[in-house]
């Protein structure tokens, strides 16, 4: 690759490629902002570690839906006793980053680019992955008008959220898999990649601009509202149909400072998930609530329903996919080789996991030493 185009794509990874999910104003559902919440802290109940406070981050948005129900639920709060979970929500992974970085939040859910980026950004230093919370939620959905078949792809103008994103590298990978020619960086080739903000892809299909997209939910389902079709499930394209989509990250420092906070936390995230899927009518209509505190503004049914049929809700950060997501980036050239080793610290995670009887999880040799 040449040296200024390789600078160029790491300058976009820097900036771009940190949003893999969804934004809640990214499709017109909420704001940057802190997270309204009504659950009161227990009488009686003493301070986790000592803490006044533990700030969590999270994504307005379905496949952050253990957060939206553990806030609006209050299993963060029950956990932490009378030290008080406070939420901030967030439309991008760069600014949810850079809040981790900077101490304004000390947990979040966030998807696996931002988390490759920021650990690798920082040599490693920034952040661990300590937990998982979602598997799929991704989709193809075409106007079927114009694509009935996924050899109809080639030749169409096909939609991914941003340069160098999850979904963007996602479908780069799949589309070269086809023996198909794309110029990662302009998006020129077999396939043009239409590289749009999801708050104005359904727009951009309803006018013909795009002929499909690749994107997460309820992106995905807005479009089937419109009229598309899904033409492919991105979880079809891999190992029992499971990906990361979301994980849980946590400040190194606050990690080692606040173990028993962050224990707490991750109970709270085995409970949550246990929760939601013993009750997924409930669960659902728990997390529309909490986007409509948040934001303002509740998801339909006719996106609601189908978007949340298609996540999974899982403790296991899934880390041999999120290493194989990192190494279809590299094959794409939007990417350098990453050193993910220590990306993960699963020890809480599993001390809980094994406590309610689970089965504990792996990190794929990524793990801390």
């Amino acid at each position: 690759m040449p040296a200024n185009r390789s600078v160029l794509l790491r300058r976009g990874l820097s900036a771009l490629a940190a949003l893999p999910l969804l934004a809640l104003a990214a499709c017109g559902y909420g704001s940057e902002s802190e997270s309204h919440t009504t659950t009161e802290v227990a009488a009686g109940a003493g301070k986790t570690d000592g803490l006044d406070s533990v700030k969590i981050g999270y994504f307005g948005n379905l496949t952050h839906a253990t957060a939206l129900v553990g806030n609006q639920k209050g299993f963060f709060q029950k956990e932490l006793g009378a030290t008080r979970a406070k939420y901030q929500v967030f439309n991008a992974g760069p600014s949810e980053i850079e809040a981790l970085n900077s101490g304004s939040i000390d947990i979040g859910w966030i998807g696996p680019s931002p988390a490759i980026n920021g650990y690798t950004k920082s040599g490693g230093k920034s952040l661990r992955i300590i937990g998982g919370s979602a598997s799929g939620g991704v989709k193809l959905v075409v106007n079927p008008k114009k694509i009935t078949s996924l050899k109809d792809v080639r030749g169409k103008r096909i939609a991914t959220p941003q340069l160098g994103n999850t979904q963007d590298v996602a479908f780069l990978n799949w589309a070269a898999e086809q023996g198909w020619r794309i110029d990662a960086e302009s998006g020129k080739g077999d396939v043009s990649v239409v590289r749009t903000d999801n708050k104005v892809t359904p727009d951009a299909f309803k006018s013909g601009a795009i002929d499909g997209a690749w994107v997460p939910e309820p992106t995905a389902s807005k479009l089937v509202a419109e009229g598309g079709r899904v033409l492919l499930d991105e979880s079809s394209l891999w190992p029992g149909k499971k990906f990361v989509i979301t994980n849980i990250i946590v400040r190194q420092s606050f990690l080692q400072d606040h173990p028993k906070a962050v224990e707490a936390v991750l109970k709270a995230s085995v409970e949550t998930n246990k929760w939601i899927n013993a009750h997924p009518g409930e669960a659902k209509a728990a997390a529309n609530k909490q986007l409509e505190a948040d934001s303002g503004k509740a998801l339909p049914a006719d996106v609601l329903d189908p978007a949340w049929t298609s996540i999974e809700f899982t403790d296991d950060p899934l880390a041999s996919t999120l290493n194989t997501e990192a190494q279809h980036a590299v094959k794409a050239g939007l990417l350098e080789k990453p050193r993910l080793d220590g990306i993960y610290d699963l020890t809480l995670l599993n001390k809980v996991l094994r406590a309610e009887g689970e089965n504990t999880v792996g990190d794929a040799g990524l793990g801390a030493r």
